[in-house]
């Protein structure tokens, strides 16, 4: 059977294909037939933790009930502002559910002009982020943090592939992100590691959750520009990191990292999406769309200040 949304745009456009894209072919809700899912809602999966992320725990957690009480000279509570630059990871938007009908799948279960799964590819390019934390030094070698962190905005720009390579085919969305993470950071020289001239290394490891909104994603056909709309998402988020610290003062230090961050899923939103031909030849298609998702994931340099007191 197949959904509203599938009878309304082939009656419609009967020659433009999925969402007026012109790429014929049948693609998603436009023309696929579906069956009902059966057994009810699907049960929540719980939020893997990565085998790494674990072992890297579990020594931090050994490094701090060693480390003895603190008596750090400078104070044992810090504030610490900073900086970053990041390179997100390469970024797949597939639908949750390829064979939902009600509301319909954006890309539908089919496979694409290049043989893969429909879906669009891209990249969220290079990004700014700030941060603000609170610590406390709990021993020599032992940091605890809060820390809060902001990215204003990310830029995806990527390609469906609705349609054979070489067609247009292009998407483009705008994001932004908030983190609240609970961090630990090991300060090695504390635990014996000779400092590299005036450099302290370190390493740390993080866990907590971020909230991910999107603006509408527009997917842009020979024709037609496809509007999805956009969602939040607040889910976990987690990080690794590595860097040196310098002095500059009694009070303050000089934080220098490198960080893998994972905040979880970028989902759209479920809702009125849209097709508009954009010479206005005929009225929007109007479609009750379903999410998509995609992992966001970056790596990237940090500069920081920490300021005891």
């Amino acid at each position: 059977r197949r959904s509203k949304a599938a009878a309304i745009s082939s009656r419609e456009h009967p020659s433009a294909g999925r969402f007026g894209h012109g790429g014929g072919g049948g693609h998603g809700i436009a023309d696929v037939v579906r069956r009902p899912r059966r057994g009810g809602r699907r049960p929540a999966r719980a939020v893997p933790v990565p085998s790494s992320w674990r072992a890297v725990l579990v020594i931090l957690a050994g490094a701090a009930l060693s480390a003895g009480p603190g008596d750090a000279s400078a104070g044992d509570t810090y504030l610490r502002a900073g900086v970053a630059a990041e390179r997100l990871e390469q970024a797949v938007f597939m639908d949750r559910d390829c064979a939902s009908t009600a509301p319909a799948a954006l890309y539908g279960c089919g496979r694409g002009g290049d043989g893969a799964p429909l879906r669009s590819v891209g990249r969220f390019g290079t990004a700014g982020a700030v941060e603000l934390g609170i610590g406390r030094v709990a021993s020599p070698a032992v940091r605890l943090e809060a820390v809060a962190e902001y990215r204003p905005r990310v830029a995806f720009e990527g390609r469906a592939n609705f349609l054979e390579p070489g067609r247009r085919q292009s998407v483009a969305a705008d994001l932004s992100s908030l983190s609240a993470m609970a961090a630990v950071y090991v300060d090695l020289p504390g635990l014996g590691a000779p400092k590299v001239g005036p450099f302290s290394p370190f390493v740390g490891v993080g866990a907590g959750v971020a909230r991910i909104r999107v603006g509408e994603t527009r997917m842009r056909f020979p024709r037609t520009t496809t509007v999805v709309p956009g969602g939040a998402r607040t889910g976990a988020a987690w990080m690794v990191t590595a860097g040196v610290s310098m002095a500059l003062g009694d009070r303050t230090t000089l934080d220098v990292a490198w960080r893998y961050t994972d905040l979880g899923e970028v989902r759209t939103g479920r809702g009125e999406g849209r097709v508009i031909w954009r010479d206005g030849s005929r009225d929007p298609l109007l479609l009750d769309l379903a999410p998509t998702r995609a992992k966001l994931r970056s790596r990237g340099l940090r500069l920081s200040l920490r300021h005891a007191f």
